[in-house]
């Protein structure tokens, strides 16, 4: 009882459980040498005793990023356990393992004599820098956005010392790419409800975007500027800075337009003006129609705008227009072929569809829907499907609904 940490850290039962990522094992034998309750060992890694008690005995996986870093930080584990937790080793910037081929031996010496500042920039280089972007805009859909800010920052950084080496278009492509970077970044920002950093960083972003000439990335970020403020509340806001991203940048791709055109249309059905809504959500889907025939003319942040998202979209529109029916019916097609790997997405649309059913008077099946998803409400879907929860708790018990209680305590549980 109560070892060192030297001598916790060289129990060869813990770490083979570390290396094997055996938690509910880590758990056990980490509370047998410490001698720590299953609740102090919750506030050393930041789970509520339940959690913990799950874990420990296999009931619940440990299949969260964060969760995982928060059992990590919490117990300071050392990382020559955590070869996982290591920055990928065949690429010259800090990245997640991520799957899909690396760069081969060729690739990776010239990007690395770049990053390093042996060579000038060239386009291969970026071209592989595009790459490790879209691959991270992919992961982030799965594992939420707080494992990613540091990493995201640090290759922004990388990205933006590149530019003293540019020359002609070459430059273009870095300011083009820090451009991509800082949007992603006030993404992961307003994901985790930072206002003040994510318009700062859009700010960023569309600067950037100016000086590159990308006018599909300048109508983008005053586009997700108006989804801040739809988030907020601020229908008339929404619609305006929706509208500016149509006019102030002539040229985009159809399916930029779209966005913008389905942004407005949700700024009005927030505001309760549902013929502009209902108008402006038919351009948007006439639109997107048009761009799927072309997926090759859209920009890569743009891979998840497609006619199932729209869908979606229309069931938010739904929702704030009070047409219950329409918003369940939407939301149910739409996650219906919304793939897995969009967990974040996944939790928010489940939580807007619990939301649906429980104002259409549906209670045991807002309900069902609402507790199969705390768990990833409380992983990766702060604050925005956790606040959207607690409006679910909220109908059930102004209408007396006796599965009320039971997500109440769900939400009690994990908060």
């Amino acid at each position: 009882m109560g070892e060192t940490r030297a001598d916790l850290w060289s129990h060869p039962h813990l770490v083979a459980a570390v290396t094997s990522e055996d938690w509910a094992a880590v758990f056990r034998t980490y509370r047998q040498l410490t001698g720590l309750s299953q609740t102090k060992l919750g506030e050393r890694v930041g789970l509520v005793q339940p959690e913990v008690s799950n874990i420990e005995r296999g009931r619940r996986h440990v299949t969260s990023v964060e969760v995982r870093q928060r059992i990590v930080g919490g117990l300071r584990v050392p990382a020559h356990l955590l070869a996982a937790d290591q920055p990928c080793v065949d690429t010259p910037v800090p990245a997640l393992t991520l799957p899909g081929p690396g760069p081969d031996d060729d690739l990776l010496t010239r990007v690395t004599s770049v990053v390093d500042g042996e060579h000038r920039v060239d386009a291969a280089t970026l071209d592989w820098l595009d790459r490790l972007l879209a691959e991270h805009r992919r992961a982030e859909d799965e594992i939420g956005s707080r494992p990613l800010v540091g990493l995201m920052r640090q290759q922004l950084r990388t990205v933006v010392d590149l530019y003293g080496s540019a020359r002609g278009p070459l430059a273009d492509r870095v300011v083009r790419l820090a451009s991509e970077h800082a949007q992603f970044l006030a993404w992961m920002a307003q994901d985790q409800g930072q206002t003040a950093a994510a318009l700062a960083w859009y700010d960023r972003s569309h600067e950037w975007a100016l000086e590159a000439g990308d006018a599909n990335m300048a109508a983008t970020t005053l586009s997700m500027k108006a989804h801040m403020a739809w988030s907020g509340g601020r229908g008339d806001r929404c619609v305006r800075l929706a509208e500016a991203a149509r006019w102030s940048a002539p040229g985009t791709s159809l399916g930029v337009q779209g966005m913008a055109a389905q942004m407005a249309a949700r700024g009005h059905a927030l505001n309760g003006a549902a013929d502009p809504a209902r108008r402006l959500l038919d351009e948007a889907q006439e639109l997107i129609g048009r761009a799927a025939r072309h997926p090759e003319d859209e920009p890569p942040w743009m891979y998840f705008y497609g006619e199932t998202w729209f869908t979606l979209q229309r069931g938010m529109a739904a929702l704030h227009l009070r047409d219950w029916k329409a918003a369940v019916d939407d939301l149910t097609a739409g996650l219906a072929v919304l793939p897995e790997e969009y967990r974040r997405d996944r939790t928010w649309y489940r939580a807007c569809l619990a939301h649906a059913l429980a104002e259409a008077g549906e209670a045991p099946h807002a309900a069902s829907v609402a507790l199969t998803i705390v768990p990833d409400a409380t992983d990766i879907g702060r604050p925005h499907a956790w606040n959207e929860l607690h409006a679910v708790a909220a109908v059930l018990m102004r209408r007396g609904a006796k599965e009320a209680r039971q997500l109440v305590a769900a939400l009690r549980t994990y908060g």
